[in-house]
């Protein structure tokens, strides 16, 4: 079995258009969550949202390009490009055919969708752009980058909901572990900051409904009451291990273990008895031959939302026991840029990583009331300066879908 390490990362999100920048924030419990002004909100009942505010497509693709690439695409192949960057190398010396791409997406084009539909209500199917389909297909992020990097290995795209970028991590770690990949950039994207996504997030009352963007996402305090729907990508180069130190490469961390299951339960609610979400984490840092005293910090999927907070802090107790759970520091990167859907879980994985390689832990930010359901150590008082030897990422998406990466410090 082959090793798997970081060597590159590049992110797109509310807290920054680039690495440094969005590390910078965070370290600073910074607030991506802002008030929503591309259209009226009033009918909604919806505010704010975590808003992407410095990207300039202009800065990485031609005008033509951009016009005929959604915002998702357009995010994911920025992070790509960045994270190519960020590993000092464009793997020229490899197989192509050994260089892969896995995207998540959790909903892709529904901006576009609605403003074709919109077209052909209005002027009839004539009117629809030819560009419409390959615009909005979810997978076309992974095709964008895959263009644009000339990777001809695996490439694909993973659509688990809010899981589908930790799952892309988490395949692309297996395909290089098992030998199938020497390199893959992995991760994940999402732009559906729209008033149809809303409204129907909305009539699932899954939204926050404060029009504080403050007091929006808070994750683990009492006074939760919704997500803040968020826009972002994220993507990391994963590399085999011999190679990466062949060259000399930058190691952040290692990718060693992979957990995935599936509640089997509901379309939205996660299982209360938490043996699904429970079994990821242990699968996760079993993989990685660890033991629950090994892991020193989570980064919670951590929503905002009443049944996700206090059931996933219940599968964290099952999966480490009573014990240790109380000991490992806990946050949500959520409550900085809000639920970026099937962007989030690579943007957290990038958060795992740096907080491996500064030893920082970043602030729950946001927290005010203690909810005596949520009982954990979840790092609301402010940031942690620690040696963190070993981590877990967790994401759970609507179906059930529980995911979960094990990332430790990197030893040669």
């Amino acid at each position: 079995m082959k090793r798997v390490v970081i060597t590159g990362m590049g992110t797109v999100n509310p807290l920054g258009s680039d690495l440094e920048k969005f590390w910078d924030n965070v370290k600073k419990g910074t607030l991506g969550v802002s008030k929503i002004d591309a259209f009226d909100t009033t009918e909604l009942g919806v505010s704010v949202a975590g808003i992407i505010r410095d990207f300039d497509p202009a800065a990485y693709f031609e005008r033509k390009e951009i016009r005929h690439m959604e915002r998702f695409t357009q995010i994911a192949v920025a992070s790509a490009i960045q994270a190519l960057r960020d590993s000092g190398s464009d793997f020229k010396d490899l197989d192509i055919y050994r260089l892969g791409v896995i995207i998540g997406c959790g909903i892709g084009g529904i901006g576009r969708i609605e403003e074709e539909h919109d077209k052909y209500k209005a002027k009839g199917p004539g009117r629809i752009s030819p560009f419409f389909v390959p615009m909005m297909i979810g997978n076309m992020a992974a095709g964008q980058v895959a263009i644009h990097t000339g990777f001809r290995g695996d490439n694909f795209c993973t659509t688990t909901a809010c899981a589908s970028s930790t799952h892309a991590v988490g395949e692309a770690f297996r395909k290089i572990k098992d030998g199938y990949l020497d390199v893959c950039l992995a991760g994940g994207s999402e732009s559906t900051i729209t008033e149809f996504t809303l409204g129907g997030f909305r009539t699932m009352k899954a939204l926050s409904t404060t029009e504080d963007p403050a007091k929006a996402s808070i994750p683990f305090d009492k006074n939760r009451n919704g997500f803040v729907l968020g826009e972002g990508a994220g993507v990391l180069v994963l590399e085999e291990y011999e190679h990466a130190k062949a060259r000399g490469a930058k190691i952040y961390a290692e990718i060693a273990g992979y957990g995935a299951t599936c509640d089997a339960y509901h379309m939205t609610a996660p299982a209360e008895e938490c043996g699904a979400s429970s079994r990821a984490m242990i699968n996760a840092y079993k993989e990685a031959g660890l033991k629950p005293e090994g892991i020193d910090y989570i980064n919670a999927h951590g929503t905002s939302t009443h049944l996700n907070d206090m059931l996933e802090t219940k599968a964290i107790k099952i999966a480490l026991g009573e014990e240790q759970a109380h000991k490992v520091k806990i946050n949500s990167t959520k409550s900085m840029t809000g639920h970026m859907l099937g962007g989030t879980g690579a943007v957290e994985a990038i958060v795992s990583a740096l907080t491996i390689y500064h030893g920082f832990v970043h602030q729950t930010i946001g927290f005010t009331t203690p909810d005596p359901e949520c009982d954990l150590d979840y790092c609301v008082n402010g940031p942690v300066e620690m040696e963190v030897k070993a981590a877990l990422s967790n994401s759970l998406g609507f179906g059930g879908h529980n995911a979960t990466l094990c990332l430790k410090q990197y030893v040669d």
